[in-house]
């Protein structure tokens, strides 16, 4: 497992794409993935991605979902992540 996964929500942003992950790809730091979603883009969003990810098919994660917008993109992207084991020693009691 990567140590850093950077969430990218997606939705017609085709011509800001490879802008954006040339950014995150040229990052001195190298212990990352991408997680991509794309939130029902209509436009040419999709190509792009699956050019990235046939590219660097060890660095991006890619889901492809229905519109549902921004928060609920990014949401699913954390919850894609999360590996939280609850007998985990490092995790400290939560008090409700």
């Amino acid at each position: 497992m990567k140590k850093i996964s950077i969430i990218i929500p997606v939705y017609n942003t085709a011509k800001y794409l490879k802008r954006c992950f040339d950014s995150v790809l040229v990052q001195s730091y190298k212990d990352f993935e991408m997680v991509i979603i794309n939130d029902g883009s209509t436009d040419n969003s999709e190509q792009i991605i699956n050019e990235y990810k046939d590219k660097y098919p060890d660095l991006i994660s890619y889901y492809n979902k229905p519109n549902t917008g921004v928060a609920s993109t990014r949401n699913f992207g954390i919850v894609m992540r999360i590996r939280v084991s609850c007998d985990d020693p490092q995790i400290k009691k939560v008090r409700y």
